[in-house]
């Protein structure tokens, strides 16, 4: 419930990104928000206002002489207690609109009569030729300007068959920019590398060592991390959760692949955060062929060798970034996660007990640092991993 008890406006202008919009008012209702849908007249001839009645569970309000408004003044009432107005899609002519201030109707007069305190963001969604139209490009620097935010486009195919610049966010895209707005800007311009998921260490083609984790800790950090407005990569072992919007994800399956790919750009971070299940060791022999039973029943000898301390390499470099690692224990987590952290030489270490957290979307964490340790009491993974990116940011150097 990432956007419980907030308030959006939903405006709607003209546009075949209208049924877009009908996903977004859902999966906005599914995050916790209420919201009320404004629609412009252009935008009923693609959607009906029923349609986004019954997926809002509100009137839509359409007329700026809406009489059901106690004192006939919607574009007053319906910016006063809210939180956001997201406009989506939003056209060129709303475009312009916003741009110049104009009131014509009730949306781009509620846009014009809102506090300036209360966020707007925009969506385009119009012709790739009328977005790339310097008229279109002089109004949206406008509106940058005036401090509103604009959330795409992106490129692709339009309906009108032509292909590029101009088409809305996704409805899952749009969620996440407008989660992210509500989230405080603790790590804007630092840049943070993340390690997720578990390494797979091949036995033979068809088999190999790996452990329980999921990733979801370390994704939804990645998540949190960029919402604080961090640039972010994120280096992750073999899982099935999909990248999280807006971050830079690079796949590996070995922990010797993980150890290169975060050595070969760690040069360039503000901040590491540890989080994969790495193997300790790796198959030394492992075979070139699938390893077939031995008729007298002879198992196989495999011979290990350990691979490389990744939140070590990283602590031991001339100049480190602000180092996170991650310790999940079995038993005695004060003790061991303690011990962790000085042996690693790093400022912070984060410990859960692994068994009880492995594959579920629920934790509880203990921070260990040179003033002793803290619990972040047991919450979903996300609501976590927004706390420890807070507890990361207040302990980096000026």
């Amino acid at each position: 419930m990432d956007l419980a008890g907030k308030k959006i406006v939903l405006g709607l202008t003209g546009g075949i990104a209208c049924y877009k919009a009908a996903e977004l008012t859902r999966a906005l209702v599914k995050a916790g928000a209420s919201v009320q849908v404004v629609m412009t007249d252009a935008a009923t001839h693609f959607i009906t206002p029923v349609t986004m009645q019954a997926l809002s569970g509100r009137p839509v309000v359409t007329d700026q002489w809406d009489a059901r408004i106690d004192n006939n003044m919607p574009h007053i009432d319906l910016t006063r207690d809210v939180d956001a107005i997201v406009i989506a899609p939003c056209s060129a002519d709303f475009i312009f609109k916003l741009a110049h201030g104009a009131c014509d109707d009730l949306l781009s007069t509620l846009c014009v009569a809102r506090p300036m305190t209360l966020p707007l963001m925009v969506a385009p969604a119009m012709n790739v030729e009328m977005w790339q139209n310097p008229a279109t490009q002089r109004n949206v620097a406008q509106l940058k300007n005036d401090r509103i935010a604009v959330l795409g486009p992106d490129a692709g195919e339009q309906a009108c068959g032509e292909t590029g610049m101009g088409r809305m966010l996704e409805p899952a895209q749009l969620l996440e920019e407008i989660v992210t707005s509500f989230q405080p800007n603790l790590l804007v311009g630092k840049s943070v590398l993340i390690t997720a998921g578990p390494t797979f260490e091949p036995i033979d083609p068809v088999r190999g060592i790996t452990n329980l984790s999921s990733g979801k800790m370390g994704y939804a950090i990645a998540r949190a991390a960029r919402e604080a407005g961090a640039d972010v990569t994120l280096v992750s072992g073999p899982t099935a959760l999909d990248a999280p919007y807006g971050v830079h994800r690079i796949g590996v399956q070995t922990a010797e692949q993980m150890h290169d790919v975060v050595m070969s750009r760690i040069a360039a971070q503000h901040v590491f955060i540890a989080v994969a299940a790495v193997a300790d060791w790796r198959v030394k022999n492992a075979s070139a062929q699938k390893i077939k039973k031995d008729a007298d029943g002879k198992s196989p000898t495999l011979e290990f060798e350990e691979n490389a301390d990744i939140l070590a390499a990283v602590a031991a470099l001339d100049k480190p970034p602000y180092c996170v690692g991650f310790a999940a224990e079995s038993e005695n987590l004060i003790e061991f996660g303690e011990a962790k952290r000085k042996k690693k030489n790093i400022p912070l270490l984060v410990g859960n007990i692994g068994p009880q957290t492995f594959g579920r979307d629920d934790n509880e964490l203990m921070l260990f640092d040179e003033k002793g340790h803290l619990p972040l009491p047991h919450a979903d993974k996300q609501t976590l991993a927004r706390q420890l990116i807070a507890e990361i940011a207040q302990r980096l150097p000026d």
